[in-house]
């Protein structure tokens, strides 16, 4: 074909580069939080999920999706689900790189290295970390069942992955997934009708049949899962793996999978189960903080997650503005321009710090290391709120780091477009495991738990004194823990709870100029639209701390 033209002044995809290295804000983060993090091992991962193989990977895993087969070619109902080889080498890193249940075997720190190491694989692909998620967070809730979790432990902390569909006991490492919503329920697990009759006792304690179905049941193709279902006491939470402990398969009749905004290289789907055979964890009746055990760490994993997704978007726009050019100067030497990219920096800055932030109140909480309570305390105000905050400005961001790209950001090209990728993600974490209002609602509920007011007031007061914004902020925080805030202005306070302590964490372990342009962006002036920050502030500076490469 003739040549009409030369293709110029595009920029290069942001790959073969270590995602690490790039990252001071979460270095800087880790270095105050847990000063002796194993610092090869956060090298080695950089640089292996920024090459442009493990990003192939991730593109095909999207492109070629699961597909469910759900009888054989003889017409027997087998209920598998087929992954794309690049699915499969994506779950064989991220349990390499012990993103699942290893840290609850690890001595302190173990959480927070691994809360960081899970927020850099975002950046690659966030769709395979579900079950990963899953199979961390099932711990707490899964010792209930001593018997179980004493078989199952040491396979959920594997770190050799195997996708074979095999009982338990003949595979290298397992996973685990989660069945809560019904049709008729959805956040209202109450609702839930699936029920649960007894049928015997057995090495794995009390066994039961269940009836009915989940609407949404993630990751199927996992080896166990906790799921909630009517007992005679109750909603109860129960153990149901797809193997039976008589070689069996379970009776779990996979009806379809989802049909999703984003989210490809995962399977979420429908299912039923015909008289399945589970194992009660936990008290009959006790079913919802049984398995919120669980939640409340997936919940972590969300505010994680997107803090990721953030840094990928604005990472790819950085890398993009810096090297294409407009009315004669690269965009990012634009004053507008670099406005929006300053501002999405200091809000990818916020949001690693709180979701960080919450990682240390679980590591030290896990680990015992917390004598007076008050990381507890912590850790049950900022689960709402970082799962609230962090995941509700996501989407908005991502639509503002796409548009730096204009439309070469909006275009999928096969899944080669990451930015659209990231943009169809982003409100996956604000839905599951409890939507924007649910969270605000719990975290009135968390005022309930404990001293909240004194322990935020004492988190944030070195930043109270550092800057008055800082100082306003705060007050009218304490007035709303003291009792004023409802349920009507419950999203609110997680809104100004969240600001508040994303300013404590920046004043921690930020230079000077990001937390006072944050101070200045977000309790100063309009925090609603990005790219609002006046030409005062430092944005080169601010720029520059964030660029990838």
């Amino acid at each position: 074909m003739t040549t009409t033209h030369d293709v110029l002044n595009q920029a290069e995809p942001l790959v073969d580069v270590n995602l690490y290295r790039g990252n001071r804000p979460l270095q800087d983060a880790m270095a105050h939080h847990h000063p002796a993090y194993d610092r090869t091992r956060f090298d080695r991962l950089g640089a292996e999920i920024g090459s442009a193989a493990m990003q192939q990977h991730a593109r095909l895993a999207n492109a070629h999706g699961p597909v469910l087969h759900a009888h054989d070619t003889r017409g027997r109902r087998i209920d598998q689900v087929e992954f794309h080889p690049s699915y499969h080498a994506l779950m064989e890193s991220a349990l390499r790189h012990r993103l699942h249940a290893a840290p609850w075997s690890e001595g302190p720190g173990g959480h927070l290295e691994r809360a960081a190491a899970f927020m850099l694989f975002t950046e690659l692909e966030p769709s395979v970390l579900c079950p990963v998620s899953m199979s961390y967070a099932v711990t707490p809730a899964l010792r209930a069942n001593a018997a179980i979790h004493s078989d199952w432990g040491p396979g959920l902390a594997a770190t050799t992955y195997d996708a074979r569909f095999l009982p338990f006991a003949a595979k290298t490492a397992l996973t685990m997934g989660m069945g809560m919503t019904e049709k008729q329920g959805g956040s209202d697990v109450r609702a839930n009708t699936t029920r649960a009759e007894f049928d015997g006792d057995d090495a794995w304690g009390r066994r039961y049949r269940l009836t009915g179905h989940k609407w949404f049941m993630s990751a199927p193709m996992c080896d166990a899962f906790l799921v909630l279902a009517q007992a005679p006491a109750g909603l109860s939470c129960f153990f149901l793996p797809r193997w039976r402990l008589d070689g069996s398969v379970n009776a779990v009749a996979i009806q379809r999978l989802k049909h999703k905004l984003g989210n490809h290289a995962n399977a979420s789907s429908e299912v039923e189960f015909q008289g399945a055979s589970a194992w009660l964890v936990g008290e009959e009746g006790r079913g919802i903080p049984q398995i919120l055990a669980m939640g409340t760490l997936t919940r972590l994993d969300c505010a994680l997650g997107t803090a990721g997704l953030m840094r990928q978007s604005l990472s790819i726009a950085l890398h993009h503005c810096a090297q294409r050019r407009a009315f004669s100067r690269a965009l990012i030497d634009h004053p507008a321009m670099a406005s929006v990219l300053a501002d999405l920096a200091l809000e990818s800055e916020a949001a690693t710090a709180l979701a960080l932030r919450l990682a240390r109140a679980v590591d030290r909480t896990e680990h015992g290391r917390d004598p007076d309570g008050f990381e507890a305390v912590m850790r049950r105000v900022l689960t709402p709120v970082a799962k609230f905050w962090v995941c509700k400005r996501g989407s908005a961001f991502a639509q503002e780091a796409m548009e730096c790209l204009g439309g070469n950001g909006y275009v999928e090209a096969a899944g080669e477009g990451a930015m659209a990728r990231i943009y169809r993600e982003m409100p996956l974490n604000s839905i599951w495991e409890g939507a924007g209002n649910i969270m605000a609602l719990d975290l009135l509920r968390a005022l309930r738990s404990g001293p909240v007011k004194d322990a935020v007031m004492q988190e944030t007061a070195a930043a109270r004194l550092a800057h008055p914004a800082v100082a306003r902020q705060a007050v009218r925080v304490a007035d709303a823990l003291d009792g004023t805030a409802d349920e009507a202005s419950a999203r609110a306070l997680a809104c100004d709870t969240a600001l508040l302590l994303q300013a404590a964490q920046l004043h921690a372990h930020s230079p000077q100029e990001v937390f006072d342009s944050f101070c200045a962006a977000r309790l100063g002036g309009r925090g609603d639209v990005f790219g609002l920050l006046p030409g005062t502030l430092p944005l080169r500076s601010i720029i520059e701390r964030s660029m990838p490469v």
